[in-house]
């Protein structure tokens, strides 16, 4: 390629990244109904089945996008028509794109299920909803933020240098489960100091999402990784930590194999 067309799938995958972190500051405050001139529980309330509908459609069209471009038969299928090296960026956009439309169109149902009363829990489910964004975000970094976002793809491509796999490591949080990443979502999509109708049907589908698509996840990271991802996924669990007996137990098993 030439450098002008490196300097365009440079400015392609800043952009795509720009979108996305924009996007992710917008769903923060959507969640928390706070610095955004559209909320999961703003707006006037309509039909409820209607925006039951409504709501389900737009969280399906985010969940099929966000599954089948992640998948590895998607990927090589797609770079038929796009440059490899901006492949991640292409799916980062969609995604974004998918979160904005879903933004736009949300139909709220505020009616309310558990509101916290007191200061003391009203700022610790706030706090709950901060640890589980500051989690997604600190997960992403230790696998690669700029990697998992596209950006690395076309800075790599930019200065002519060919683009490697990431070695597969266990830091930090991943030596203790497999899924930080996830774990932070579902703080964030749940903790909440008024949970209403519309916002548990939000997080409701979001977390059944998340549990089918490690099924995916998984089945494509031992597809790619082999045998060093399976005795990976033996030893560590999906979201809460063993200690102890058991801990020890499973890195026993695991240097004796």
């Amino acid at each position: 390629m030439t450098r002008m067309n490196r300097l365009a799938a440079l400015a392609y995958g800043i952009v795509c990244y720009a979108i996305f972190f924009g996007t992710f500051l917008y769903a923060a405050g959507f969640l928390a109904n706070v610095g955004v001139p559209r909320s999961i529980d703003s707006g006037e309330p309509g039909s409820v089945l209607t925006a039951v509908l409504v709501n389900v459609a737009l969280l399906g069209i985010f969940g099929l996008q966000h599954s089948i471009m992640a998948r590895i038969g998607f990927k090589r299928w797609i770079t038929r028509f796009v440059p490899k090296p901006v492949e991640r960026s292409t799916y980062v956009l969609a995604s974004s794109l998918a979160l904005i439309l879903l933004f736009a169109a949300w139909q709220p149902i505020p009616t309310p299920i558990l509101q916290a009363k007191s200061e003391l829990s009203r700022a610790i489910a706030t706090g709950l909803f901060g640890v589980g964004l500051a989690t997604v975000l600190y997960a992403t970094f230790l696998i690669d933020h700029f990697d998992l976002f596209g950006l690395r793809q076309v800075v790599l491509h930019f200065r002519g240098r060919p683009y490697t796999d990431k070695r597969f490591v266990t830091p930090s949080l991943y030596r203790h489960i497999r899924h930080p990443l996830y774990v932070g979502w579902f703080l964030t999509v749940w903790a909440t100091p008024d949970l209403t109708v519309g916002h548990a049907l939000f997080a409701g589908i979001a977390s059944a999402y998340i549990l089918v698509a490690i099924v995916f996840e998984e089945r494509d990271l031992s597809t790619l990784l082999g045998a060093e991802y399976r005795a990976y996924r033996e030893r560590t669990p999906r979201f809460i930590p063993r200690f102890g007996r058991k801990r020890r137990s499973a890195a026993a098993t695991q240097a004796t194999a």
